[in-house]
């Protein structure tokens, strides 16, 4: 399981959020058989849209994070519950691209810089709020503190990372997300800077220490209290009724073609990968959904 810190400084001045999903993260590479660039953008994102969604608190709130810079990945998609449960797939999970010059995944390349950044929040009642911003650099930290910034009016720092190891597998995957409160000054802004750039990358913290050592080392001199402490997983909800429901929308004659064409529906689910399968003498439970 995934776990999400939330923290506040001592002086009520900033407050910051962060995750391990590690986990998480190797379980969608499994699922969706990306390759390394791909795994590190949909792993970012996946941590940033668990803290983002973890923050919701009500039940059956759902946040969805939707991604497209114009670049050979294509649209990221990312669901996540109340809680920080997330689910997530890239349109594109075979890209390849050989390493920066630095040796580090060329994610903004991946991702592309030309499109938008958009984050959908829906409460269970009415339409859906949504917001986006023009991607800055496609490596999706940077996008989120500028999401924050534009559509939500906060100062913010982000960090995300995904660490992959030679063999492809997750070696660490995290993040956090840590917000100026009203009140903070142009010293307080000064020292988290400052914090910030001393803490490092945010997966090197995740190999030195536990989570509660990333939230020290951001605040350092902050005196952080954690709040909260939550586990979080990779969850999908789809079911075998939730798709009869989806088919319900489609016409009779449309089922009756459909099944005389293959002899069955099968719908694959994007985020989990489950198959689910009807047969026409299902129809009853198609029509009933």
């Amino acid at each position: 399981m995934g776990t999400i810190l939330r923290a506040m400084s001592r002086d009520g001045l900033v407050k910051m959020t962060a995750v391990e999903l590690t986990e998480e993260v190797e379980r969608a590479r499994n699922i969706h058989r990306t390759l390394p660039v791909v795994t590190a953008a949909l792993g970012r994102v996946m941590c940033a849209a668990s803290m983002m969604g973890n923050s919701l608190k009500s039940r059956g709130d759902s946040l969805t994070v939707r991604i497209n810079g114009g670049g050979p990945v294509g649209t990221i998609l990312v669901v996540s519950d109340e809680h920080g449960n997330v689910r997530g797939y890239a349109q594109n999970p075979a890209v390849d691209l050989p390493l920066r010059s630095d040796g580090k995944l060329p994610v903004g390349d991946a991702v592309g810089r030309d499109g938008m950044l958009t984050v959908i929040r829906d409460m269970g009642f009415g339409e859906p709020v949504s917001g986006s911003t023009q991607l800055v650099s496609g490596e999706i930290a940077e996008d989120f503190a500028q999401y924050f910034v534009e559509s939500e009016q906060v100062p913010t720092a982000c960090a995300l990372g995904v660490l992959v190891d030679r063999d492809q597998h997750v070696l660490r995957a995290g993040g956090y997300i840590a917000q100026l409160m009203p009140g903070a000054t142009e010293e307080t802004v000064a020292r988290l800077e400052d914090s910030v750039r001393a803490a490092g990358p945010v997966t090197n913290q995740l190999i030195a220490g536990a989570l509660e050592d990333v939230v020290g080392r951001v605040l350092a001199g902050f005196e952080p209290e954690i709040v909260e402490r939550d586990e979080v997983g990779y969850v999908c909800p789809c079911s075998r009724e939730r798709v009869a429901q989806a088919l319900s929308g489609i016409t009779e004659a449309e089922l009756d073609e459909m099944f005389r064409e293959d002899g069955k529906i099968e719908v694959r689910c994007r985020f989990c990968d489950r198959v689910y399968t009807f047969a026409p003498e299902d129809k009853p439970l198609i029509r009933g959904a």
